[in-house]
């Protein structure tokens, strides 16, 4: 049975339909929606700058949770939302234990094989290491 969902939203076309998705299925399964953005922090750079990046990345976040808000609301559905900074393979992976999720929804951002090569794909890793049932929406 699917109690707790969480879903991975970063604001691209494939996460809007990852979230229409968990929305669906939240409201068939009568389960509690768990939405997780999450703001990667600079890898190289001064406190001051890091800071910077950070407090830019957190204000970008909050405006994408803000828009989906009320998308929940015509199906029933109140998700909770929250924002975490750093990598977003980790934060998922973490957030997903932490609201006992059965089911974790990603989209899937296509990119290319040298990209995927080079720098991961955080649906990849995702798979990889939850310990719950993954969709990856396209």
């Amino acid at each position: 049975m699917i109690k707790h969902i969480l879903l991975a939203f970063d604001g691209s076309e494939p996460s809007s339909k990852a979230f229409d998705a968990a929305v669906d299925l939240a409201q068939r399964y009568q389960a509690q929606l768990h939405v997780l953005t999450v703001a990667e922090a600079p890898e190289i750079g001064d406190e001051v700058e890091t800071e910077a990046v950070i407090e830019h990345a957190r204000n970008y976040h909050k405006g994408l949770l803000h828009g989906l808000k009320h998308r929940g609301d015509p199906y029933g559905v109140k998700p909770h939302f929250q924002m975490m900074v750093g990598h977003p393979a980790q934060q998922i992976l973490e957030h997903a234990v932490l609201v006992k999720a059965d089911l974790i929804v990603v989209g899937h951002r296509g990119h290319g094989a040298l990209d995927r090569w080079r720098l991961g794909s955080v649906s990849h890793r995702i798979i990889s290491y939850a310990e719950c049932a993954v969709m990856v929406v396209r």
